[in-house]
């Protein structure tokens, strides 16, 4: 049985659909991923699964159960961490763990949990002292400590430094092998990525494509690109007129050709008998973005002031 089953979901706000026909559903053991815009439907999908937010048409079942009838018991069963959260400052880790494990029925063992994710020198310590990336820790031991099957992790990594980011990334990976289902929104199309096992792509209220990682960028096509930046000025029907070309772009001083076959090869060739030296040079694989921009016909460079947000499930 999925964990999760969302079945032709509609909601309007005013004249604005926010949910257009949202169908998917989540298996046992998986980490599924919704990406999209802002405005795409992904913070009003995931209300709904939690209850927050009744839809107008269609139904939402969570674990067996419907949020809106069974909110109070889906609660022992679902964590969250917001996107935006702050506890009293002088609020110790210790206590924040203790405060928030008297609110479930089965809490989980709260040494463990800092132990786990690396709190336990941190228990004394007050909350208004804790860096970003251990008050990002604290905020997923606060999602865990009820001992739920279903944890909400919302933009868990946004504001982290990449080493943070990283070592953020492992936790949900070790949580992964606990048998916790996730719920994740982020913008990092890497973190999509790694995280997820499956992925929807969501554009305007509508699931437009849902397929791995893997599967959506190889929609793109199995090509290839290189990107570098000529030594002298280069000439692009040099690299047009070869058949493993697609397609050649500038940016800056940079250039960009993409193609398929032994791309990197007959680049390279075609330049050296010109005496030109591809300095800076970079073998790119499609990405999930592409995939995106593939499907979708946007690109983030191209949204002013969008975020690129994907909401994981795991189970």
């Amino acid at each position: 049985m999925p964990v999760i089953e969302v079945n032709h979901l509609r909601k309007r706000y005013g004249s604005h659909e926010a949910l257009n026909d949202v169908s998917f559903a989540v298996e046992p053991g998986e980490i599924f991923g919704i990406v999209g815009p802002n405005g795409a439907g992904k913070t009003t999908a995931v209300e709904c699964i939690e209850g927050l937010r009744k839809p107008d048409e269609g139904t939402v079942c969570v674990l067996g159960l419907d949020p809106q009838r069974d909110r109070d018991e889906l609660r022992q069963s679902v964590g969250v961490q917001l996107q935006e959260s702050e506890l009293p400052e002088r609020l110790e880790v210790g206590e924040a763990l203790d405060l928030y494990s008297s609110f479930y029925r089965a809490p989980a063992n709260s040494e463990h949990l800092m132990d786990v994710l690396g709190l336990t020198e941190k228990r004394n310590t007050r909350f208004g002292k804790l860096s970003g990336g251990q008050k990002q820790r604290l905020s997923i031991a606060l999602a865990l400590v009820g001992n739920p099957k279903i944890t909400v992790l919302d933009e868990l990594t946004t504001g982290l430094d990449p080493q943070a980011r990283r070592d953020t990334w492992q936790l949900i990976e070790r949580i992964r092998e606990g048998g916790v289902t996730i719920l994740l929104v982020t913008h990092f199309m890497e973190e999509a990525e790694r995280l997820c096992d499956r992925v929807a792509v969501m554009d305007s209220g509508r699931v437009v494509a849902i397929d791995s990682p893997a599967g959506l960028t190889s929609r793109v096509g199995g090509g290839q690109r290189i990107r570098f930046r000529p030594s002298a000025p280069l000439d692009d029907g040099l690299l047009t007129g070869l058949p493993e070309v697609t397609g050649v772009s500038r940016h800056g001083p940079q250039v960009l050709v993409s193609g398929t076959g032994n791309l990197l090869h007959a680049v390279t060739s075609v330049l050296a008998r010109n005496r030109i030296v591809a300095t800076d040079l970079r073998v790119e694989q499609a990405s999930l973005e592409d995939a995106f921009v593939a499907l979708t016909g946007r690109s983030p460079d191209a949204a002013e002031g969008q975020q690129w947000d994907v909401l994981a499930t795991k189970s």
